[in-house]
């Protein structure tokens, strides 16, 4: 048996599992009164939360809180499908064949008789798939309310999608150096009082999409980048905090010289 293969004792617990969920969510629904009350609108919040969540466990590679993380995503859209058969509009068993009938469309070949050796293949023919179920763009997929640094990441990775890209890094990192150009001359750090801010920020953003796609081209998720060097900062800022407690000060008290001693010591550690 391979990591893929899943045997039939394997499978029966699995479905066991999740018909157990499903019968709580009825019980949940029809006697609690706070599930009782919610609806679609108000679980969107709590689920964004929950998603957030989950990524924190990823990478602090916490594989139990991943494990509890999932279940309480795997709760919320159960509780989405339970509300969508309360309106008569599809149930959990619509639900899953709608995305099972999705992946074997967008996926020819494997169920069909398309040929796709590398993954870049998949993946263009994933948008071409999509372009066919009548998207009019292949950014239409990219939700809106994504934060704006996911957001350009997605963005690219469907252009690549429909051969819409660089040929190689080198040419992504001469864009970046031509976006720092073009800023620097728009945010002249000697006269930071007169500049055109409008025009400034315009192109603080083209800097910012130019570097993302410099990532990405070396296998590098910006997100997480950014992500792992904010905590990183947390960390060492809240060690400059412990030491300044220690020593009976507040961060107001210590001057910066102080502050970047604390600050070396924690790079140190």
């Amino acid at each position: 048996m391979n990591n893929f293969d899943i045997d039939n004792s394997t499978r029966g617990k699995q479905l066991q599992a999740f018909n157990r969920l499903l019968d709580i969510m009825d019980d949940l629904r029809e006697k609690c009164p706070w599930d009782r009350k919610q609806t679609l609108e108000s679980l969107r919040h709590l689920t964004i939360e929950e998603t957030y969540e989950l990524s924190d466990a990823i990478l602090r590679n916490d594989l139990q809180e991943i494990k509890k993380e999932i279940g309480d995503i795997m709760l919320h859209m159960i509780f989405y499908a339970k509300i969508g058969s309360e309106l008569n509009a599809f149930d959990i068993a619509d639900v899953l064949n709608t995305e099972s009938e999705k992946l074997i469309f967008r996926h020819p070949h494997i169920y069909g008789d398309t040929t796709a050796e590398t993954e870049e293949e998949v993946k263009q023919n994933w948008e071409r798939l999509k372009l066919k179920e009548g998207n009019k763009s292949v950014l239409g997929g990219v939700p809106s309310s994504l934060p704006a640094l996911v957001k350009a990441m997605r963005i690219q990775e469907k252009a690549r999608g429909a051969g819409f890209d660089w040929d190689d890094k080198t040419e992504v990192w001469k864009k970046v150096q031509e976006e720092l150009n073009e800023f620097e001359s728009e945010f002249n750090i000697q006269d930071t009082a007169n500049i055109d801010r409008e025009k400034a920020t315009a192109e603080f953003g083209d800097l910012m999409f130019s570097l993302i796609n410099f990532a990405r081209f070396i296998d590098i998720n910006p997100e997480e980048a950014l992500e792992r060097t904010n905590l990183k900062f947390i960390t060492r800022f809240q060690y400059i905090e412990t030491e300044a407690a220690k020593e009976g000060k507040q961060l107001q008290d210590m001057n910066l010289e102080e502050m970047d001693y604390y600050w070396n010591k924690a790079k140190n550690k």
